[in-house]
Parts: structure tokens; C-alpha cells; sequence
């Protein structure tokens, strides 16, 4: 293994650490806020490794944090949320690498579309059974050994703050 690659997979570790403790905010604007730095990371990552439809992609979700973490009404809202997802599929178009594209690209506009209900339950639920799954075929195949630590964490932190908050306490609306 290069030096190159190893820090290319540091790089990784940064975003998969922050994505961890994302979910252990209780409200939705901390994990959005934590999640936007996991994201940042994760596009560096990405992009290094040569994965580029899912570095284009966790650059839209480093926008749709800022969306979901903000005061701003009309960021939070439905219009909002269709263009993040239009985003999406425009990045997949152009980015086109074949049905692995299709990966990254699905993940997120379900969790774009999880974010949106701006319910903790909803959200937590979209990444566990869409989200990460995918997101862990997309790893392996660019070789992405942070991405896919990543998702297995997210997995365990979701469990944990599901332990942690109640799953009844999570189903709720936050604006």
C-alpha cells in the first residue's frame, strides 16, 4: 500500500468518525450540522479514489446539510427537497460510469427524501434500510475501505441512538 493511499483512506476515517456522532444528536439540525463535515471529508475521498458520481454526490449532500441545518424555511421545504434530488440524477447523468452510478445516486435522494419528513424515526429508518446498504455495495466496488467502515458504523450508531432516545421519542416532527 502507498503512503497516497493510506492517506486517502485517513481522509475517509475523518468523515466516517464525524458521521458517527452525527446520530447521537438528539436533534435533527445537530446531526445535519455534523454530517455536512463528514460529507466534506467524504467528497475528498471520494474524489481521490476515482469515484467521482459518489464525490459529485456527497457534494450535494454537504448542500442538503446546510438545507437541513439551517433556519431558512425554504430550505427546509418540499421544492427544496425535489431539487436536491434533481441535483442527484443530473450528477448521476453526467457523471455516468455505467449501473454502478446508480449506487450513490438512490442512496442519497433516500436519504434526501428521509431528511425531508424532518422526522428523526424517518430519517434513522432510510438510512439504515436504503442508504447504508447501498452506499456499502458502492464502497467495495471503488474500493472505498473507509466508506465502507462508514456505513457498518452508521448502522451501529443508528441501533445506539434507537437505544439511546427511545424509538417512540424519535418519531416526530422538527422544523
Amino acid at each position: 500500500m502507498s503512503t497516497r493511499y493510506i492517506l486517502i483512506q485517513a481522509i475517509g476515517l475523518v468523515g466516517t468518525i464525524l458521521f458517527f456522532f452525527s446520530f447521537q444528536c438528539k436533534s435533527n439540525r445537530g446531526l445535519f450540522r455534523i454530517q455536512f463535515l463528514s460529507y466534506l471529508f467524504y467528497t475528498i475521498h471520494l474524489l481521490l479514489l476515482g469515484a467521482v458520481t459518489g464525490g459529485i454526490s456527497y457534494i450535494i449532500n454537504v448542500f442538503r446539510s446546510v438545507c437541513l441545518g439551517s433556519r431558512w424555511r425554504f430550505a427546509k421545504g418540499k421544492g427544496m427537497c425535489a431539487a436536491i434530488c434533481l441535483a442527484q440524477i443530473l450528477a448521476m447523468i453526467f457523471t455516468w460510469s455505467g449501473w454502478i452510478s446508480l449506487l450513490p445516486v438512490t442512496a442519497n435522494i433516500a436519504a434526501t427524501i428521509g431528511g425531508y419528513t424532518h422526522n428523526p424515526q424517518k430519517v434513522r429508518l432510510a438510512s439504515m434500510l436504503v442508504n447504508s446498504p447501498l452506499w456499502i455495495v458502492y464502497d467495495v466496488i471503488v474500493g472505498s475501505w473507509a466508506g465502507i467502515l462508514d456505513e457498518v458504523v452508521t448502522e451501529l450508531s443508528i441501533l445506539v441512538s434507537i437505544i439511546r432516545y427511545g424509538w417512540k421519542n424519535l418519531d416526530r416532527t422538527e422544523e
